[in-house]
């Protein structure tokens, strides 16, 4: 079983479906079909909406197609379901602890994620990716009741909703940097990146 990974944003139709494509990609990049699921859903309830044109166009320049994605609300056994809960803001964990209190220890900002893991050593491949995947969480748990690692000025990835290409370009370039960090804060950096910096 290789676990799942929620993604979560507020009407699903902009920031969460291409988090949720660009992690889905790097991960069977990287683990193939050992990779965890993605999913994403949004707090708004705008079930079966697409993503917008622009959330599609600005994904599929960075080579992820998301052109079929479908909205759907976040409910509380989506969370339940998941190993991983990921909000865009802070407002969007709110939203999923409100629904699910018992997944506090696995709600996250992706930013506040990305910075927990990269502050404690880097990952061991454990005896499952299920298994990796829950072990990595629980060390960011632990580093965040130690009181963390936090940038209050930079918690969130800002509501590309209404604004023109430009700017969702410039939030999907966003998420693809912490996308690619989560990734290997999760499960490792890539063989090739290691072997640069090795070398």
């Amino acid at each position: 079983m290789p676990g799942s990974i929620l993604v979560v944003c507020t009407g699903n139709i902009c920031r969460s479906p291409m988090a949720e494509g660009m992690l889905r990609a790097m991960l069977e990049e990287r683990l193939g079909e050992a990779a965890p699921l993605v999913a994403s859903a949004g707090t708004a309830g705008w079930d079966g909406r697409p993503a917008t044109e622009e959330a599609v166009a600005a994904a599929a320049e960075l080579g992820i197609d998301i052109a079929g994605h479908r909205a759907r609300e976040l409910r509380a056994e989506h969370i339940r379901a998941a190993d991983l809960v990921i909000g865009m803001t802070e407002e969007h964990v709110e939203a999923i602890l409100a629904l699910a209190p018992t997944a506090a220890n696995r709600t996250f900002t992706l930013k506040e994620l990305v910075r927990l893991l990269e502050a404690v050593p880097a990952p061991e491949v454990g005896p499952s990716p299920l298994e990796t995947l829950r072990a990595r969480v629980r060390q960011a748990d632990a580093l965040r009741r130690r009181g963390g690692v936090r940038n209050p000025f930079d918690t969130g990835v800002v509501d590309p909703l209404g604004e023109g290409l430009q700017v969702y370009r410039a939030v999907a370039w966003e998420l693809r940097e912490w996308c690619a960090r989560l990734v290997d804060a999760l499960v490792g950096e890539a063989p090739s990146a290691r072997a640069a910096a090795e070398g």
